[in-house]
């Protein structure tokens, strides 16, 4: 299906394989602005590719994360009364033919990839694990407690 959403990113396409996860923060009590909070979310990812032996970089003009060229991580963003909604899709291991069918982000032709593609076989549920640590290090989280328990996979 698709959906109509209310948040920055243009067009993307979710699916199994892939780790969303939605950052809920009170960004004006923690103080950061929007351009901030990309850059600490891009951050988070780049660490945390970096962990596989992946090298990946930031661009200034088109949010997300990139390795060679190629979009491993997406963001999609709304701040609304200084809370922030949406959030992150890290291609783990996953289809991206779908991806193929549309413009990602707006970019027509914009090649996407894969951390299963760059680091060889990886156990999504230690991604998961280590996404969180390193979301708590880059967003300056003494503690963490989610109702959930945690990051899920949905298949």
């Amino acid at each position: 299906p698709v959906v109509q959403v209310d948040r920055g990113g243009q067009v993307t396409y979710h699916g199994p394989g892939q780790l969303v996860a939605y950052l809920m923060l009170d960004v004006r009590r923690l103080g950061f602005g929007v351009r901030d909070l990309v850059t600490r979310i891009e951050n988070t990812l780049i660490a945390l590719l970096a962990d596989y032996g992946v090298t990946a970089a930031a661009k200034a003009d088109a949010p997300g994360v990139y390795v060679d060229g190629a979009k491993i991580a997406s963001l999609g963003l709304r701040i609304r009364n200084g809370c922030s909604f949406h959030g992150l899709a890290l291609n783990v291991d996953m289809d991206l033919e779908p991806f193929r069918r549309i413009n990602p982000c707006g970019y027509a032709g914009l090649a996407m990839t894969q951390l299963s593609d760059q680091a060889g076989q990886i156990e999504f549920s230690e991604v998961s694990v280590r996404l969180r640590a390193q979301l708590v290090k880059h967003l300056d989280y003494a503690e963490q407690a989610t109702l959930t328990g945690g990051i899920n996979q949905y298949d």
